[in-house]
């Protein structure tokens, strides 16, 4: 059976995922007031995060129209995996949704179609689309692949961020799962992570920058104590900030064997919401 692979841009591919013949991205919008663009290939993390400094509190994003989706459910597979972000903190899995009921209605092929919701972002829709490649290429049926994908992305996968400045998260409403204590807070460097729901809680925190990312990968490293993480992977996406990501998976490594570590920049949704100097961690145990 053939299948495809589509993930929003929310996913943060590496190198090789670029080379698969069967994923398709569909892409979130980015705004700086009267600046607009896709985040695609094209996303120069560099210079948005620049005009994100130049026009404080006017960054946005919008999610793709279920119609985006719908195209790329087209073409000559039999089956569909699509990955997206938490629909606690985007209305891009009910686009996906949505534009599976389009093409369903179009369309009288029997194509089977499956929305995961990664329950995240970043590095865990990563890890989840390289599952959804490992399990459907070793044979697995459609069920299959769907059962131990879902089960992978709640049970075998974290994620934390750390970042110097939550202001863009606030002002798009996307903290609205933290506490109004810790909001109170928000000048303090929080360290969060992501809920099996979904949604982002408060994990941490700290004075400085420096010792809120010391802390987390602490935390982490006391999360997976004891595991045997020799065929796990450590994803760590980074905002402008590349020395301080190495610094984040030295100190997590100390203690943590992961067999393989990827630092790379995050996507223009995540780079948006994380911004300048942030760190996203993801894992699987």
């Amino acid at each position: 059976m053939s299948y495809k692979i589509v993930v929003d841009s929310c996913c943060d591919l590496t190198e090789d995922m670029r080379k698969w013949d069967n994923i398709e991205v569909v892409p979130l919008t980015l705004e700086i007031k009267d600046y607009r663009i896709f985040d695609d290939e094209s996303f120069d993390q560099d210079d948005f995060i620049s005009r994100m400094k130049a026009n404080p509190g006017a960054a946005k994003s919008a999610c793709p129209a279920s119609d985006a989706f719908k195209q790329a459910y087209e073409g000559e597979y039999d089956e569909v995996y699509v990955l997206t972000i938490t629909d606690k903190l985007s209305g891009t899995y009910n686009s996906a949704v949505q534009g599976k009921a389009l093409y369903e209605e179009e369309n009288s092929d029997n194509k089977k179609i499956h929305i995961f919701n990664s329950l995240a972002t970043s590095g865990i829709e990563t890890l989840a689309a390289r599952m959804i490649k490992e399990t459907a290429n070793s044979g697995a049926d459609f069920d299959e692949v769907i059962k131990k994908v879902e089960d992978y992305i709640i049970n075998r996968t974290g994620l934390y961020f750390c970042l110097e400045s939550l202001d863009a998260l606030k002002n798009n409403g996307r903290l609205f799962a933290l506490t109004a204590k810790a909001l109170e807070k928000i000048r303090v460097r929080l360290i969060c992570k992501r809920t099996t729901q979904g949604n982002i809680a408060l994990a941490a925190q700290d004075i400085t920058i420096n010792r809120a990312m010391i802390k987390m990968a602490n935390l982490i490293s006391t999360e997976l104590d004891g595991k045997d993480l020799s065929n796990q992977t450590l994803i760590i996406s980074y905002v402008c900030c590349e020395d301080r990501a190495k610094t984040v998976a030295n100190k997590i490594t100390e203690k943590s064997n992961f067999g393989k570590i990827e630092i790379m920049k995050a996507s223009g949704l995540n780079s948006l919401y994380a911004s300048d100097g942030g760190i996203i961690v993801s894992y699987s145990f």
